[in-house]
């Protein structure tokens, strides 16, 4: 699915610009505990998560994911929003929560890591 019908999906809005919202994502990784996401490297994923900090883009970074979705209507700082686009790395903000995000996405096709 690509990432701009994520977003529509679940009524989200891109806040990195110059990017690829065209890509292709297959699955999806939900969680707030980033160590967690570093159990392994995520091709085509996106992570949804509540954490609206730097260290959500450094572990995407290192877990070869390419879309961020942050939930729960967080707000995204400009430092954050760089660090994204200098990492070629989307990021969505939501206002549904975790759980929303995950059932709509799971409905739409998008399959679970685990």
């Amino acid at each position: 699915m690509k990432i701009q019908e994520i977003a529509n999906i679940i009524n989200g809005q891109v806040l990195t610009s110059g990017l690829d919202a065209g890509r292709e994502i297959s699955q999806a990784f939900s969680s707030d505990l980033m160590s967690d996401v570093l159990t392994r490297d995520y091709e085509d994923t996106v992570l949804i998560t509540g954490l609206a900090n730097l260290q959500a883009i450094r572990t995407a970074e290192m877990s070869d994911i390419g879309l961020i979705i942050i939930a729960r209507g967080k707000e995204v700082g400009e430092e954050m929003i760089r660090l994204a686009e200098s990492s070629d790395i989307v990021l969505i903000k939501s206002a549904y929560s975790l759980f929303r995000i995950s059932g709509l996405l799971y409905e739409a096709g998008i399959k679970p890591i685990f």
